[in-house]
């Protein structure tokens, strides 16, 4: 592929959801509903000992930006894992050998 053959579009799609998951506890909160097929948010918190309001706010992000879906029940709201792809993403952000 040439420099003229690439995607502008392409490539926005790609910065869109690497911006969305680019931080520690989002990735965190994918590989768990990666492992956990459906989760409530203080389950969520529990497991990566983290406050409800900033457990909330990455929640929110990742479900607006289309990468986790929610459900209420009652007064809990549970969240699982909409686009299982950008789990390939991590996998292979893995195998990178960059200098850290």
């Amino acid at each position: 592929m040439t420099t003229t053959e690439i995607s502008e579009e392409r490539l926005n799609k790609a910065a869109y959801i690497l911006k969305a998951v680019a931080h520690p506890v989002r990735l965190a909160i994918l590989e768990l509903l990666n492992v956990n097929e459906k989760m409530g948010v203080l389950e969520i918190c529990n497991a990566l000992k983290c406050e409800q309001s900033l457990m909330s706010h990455h929640l929110i992000n990742l479900k607006l930006k289309g990468i986790l879906g929610s459900t209420k029940e009652g007064l809990n709201v549970y969240y699982w894992l909409k686009e299982k792809e950008v789990i390939k993403l991590i996998k292979c952000i893995e195998n990178c050998n960059c200098n850290m």
